[in-house]
């Protein structure tokens, strides 16, 4: 039994296992010399996101309560990519800061929450996923103590994330008392189409609506982006939300599929105002953590088409377009953070002539930002495809006429970024910015895998075919 809890909860050892040699790095006093630290820390990211390729079967511990399966190891090993090539691409921030210790043991254990929170086979082990991975992220939000936004944007998430704790346990107290138990498989038997479920849904609905920034959810989301230092904005952007992300879908289509004909409509609604709200806002805004954050939140609206689909294409295009929007952002906030540490700009007007100064990361942003409109020949074009075919399986066809206007919307929105690098004349010269080893191997990779994974049929032909033997 020991030896099976070992194999089939492989992510959650190694990273207990690093989280405790941080503590132990910590005492020696290691962490003092951050190069060093640094250094034993990228090594341990290497061999957990390697050995997350290690065949793992399927199965199930703690009488349900946790179970394991190859769509559930491919999500944690997407997350394990996010947080590899995050926190390579901001090592020379993390060292800067000289407490890279704490900032890794609270990264780790809110990766340890999203491993639970994807395992779960319980509504209370989720929620204690939930909450594990959401805690730890309001003091990386605040960590930058010299800087009174980022104070400010721990505060904003804390008081967010309490909000929305208490409206998803709230709901879950009343999903208890529809059905009489939080298992999953029980609740799948014994849910019903009734008032106080729907009721219970709607609860729990708004909760993961909090996390994933939804409209009218989103509030705090624009001020905790541009707060928190870029490092914690990227995870919060791409780990964290793609997280909470993978386990609503299995929320929405097992847990509460047969409540399909009620989410249904509201899943559209949301998934309407998310992608309007968010294009029409980032078209308002200069600083780019901002407008990132609103396109965080129209991206989200797009991923809700996928989801709507309601069937086996939704989860294979939604978990499709996750590892594109991951490469995307990441590859966006790498050089926000490299020009913000060097320059302190990071308005879009502060960018005009960024292709003269800085070709290479002027390149690598236009690709980055034309993925995320779905331009093709870039991956997030196939990305968008997949989620309005999807989307069209379920006949809303006036979710799709609206996802249509939003990506011509957004298609403007981002080409005003790129035309302040490509044309319009600078306001102050961009100064050479320093590459980094490290940053230039994240933005190479992520530029391969834009490129790449519009063309590799094969990886979503592997989705597929993990997610059709659920």
């Amino acid at each position: 039994m020991i030896n099976e809890s070992i194999i089939i909860m492989r992510f959650e050892w190694l990273i207990a296992l690093m989280i405790v040699v941080l503590f132990v790095l910590n005492l020696m006093g290691v962490d003092k010399k951050p190069e060093r630290f640094m250094n034993i820390v990228n090594v341990m990211l290497v061999i957990n996101f390697v050995a997350g390729f290690i065949p793992i079967k399927d199965g199930y511990l703690f009488h349900g309560f946790y179970h394991t399966t190859a769509l559930i190891v491919l999500e944690k090993n997407i997350l394990n990519l996010g947080l590899m090539l995050i926190a390579f691409s901001a090592k020379q921030w993390i060292i800067s800061s000289k407490r890279p210790a704490e900032f890794f043991i609270l990264m780790f254990s809110s990766v340890m929450g999203m491993y639970v929170m994807l395992s779960s086979g319980h509504i209370l082990v989720l929620y204690l996923g939930l909450e594990l991975s959401s805690l730890p992220l309001a003091a990386l939000a605040a960590f930058n103590t010299d800087s009174r936004k980022s104070s400010e944007a721990g505060v904003k998430y804390i008081l967010s994330s309490a909000f929305s704790t208490g409206i998803t346990l709230f709901g879950i107290s009343l999903l208890y008392g529809a059905v009489g138990n939080l298992g999953f498989d029980a609740i799948i038997q014994h849910i019903h189409e009734d008032a106080l479920t729907l009721t219970a849904f709607v609860f729990i609905l708004s909760g993961f609506a909090f996390k994933m920034s939804i409209v009218p959810f989103h509030m705090w989301t624009a001020d905790v982006f541009e707060g928190a230092p870029t490092p914690v904005t990227n995870y919060l952007a791409v780990v964290s939300k793609g997280s909470v992300i993978f386990i609503f879908i299995t929320v929405l289509y097992t847990v509460f599929g047969k409540l399909e004909n009620a989410w249904l409509l509201a899943i559209s609604i949301l998934s309407v105002l998310s992608m309007t709200v968010g294009n029409i806002f980032a078209m308002r805004q200069q600083n780019l953590k901002r407008f990132l954050a609103f396109s965080s939140i129209a991206q989200v609206g797009f991923v809700l088409v996928g989801i709507a689909g309601a069937s086996n294409m939704g989860t294979d295009s939604v978990v499709y377009f996750l590892v594109i929007y991951l490469l995307s952002n990441i590859a966006l906030f790498s050089i926000v953070e490299a020009i913000s540490d060097e320059t302190g700009r990071v308005t879009i007007n502060d960018y005009k002539g960024l292709y003269k100064s800085n070709p290479f990361y002027a390149i690598i942003f236009t690709v980055a930002l034309f993925s995320l409109a779905g331009v093709p020949p870039t991956a997030g074009f196939f990305g968008k495809l997949f989620l309005l075919t999807s989307g069209l399986g379920s006949g809303m066809y006036v979710l799709l006429g609206f996802a249509t206007i939003n990506l011509v919307l957004s298609l403007y929105t981002y080409l005003r970024v790129v035309k302040a690098m490509f044309i319009d004349p600078e306001e102050e010269r961009m100064p050479l910015i320093k590459k980094s080893l490290l940053t230039n191997f994240v933005l190479a990779v992520c530029l391969i895998g834009i490129i790449i994974l519009g063309f590799a049929g094969v990886f979503y032909q592997y989705i597929d075919s993990i997610s059709s033997q659920l």
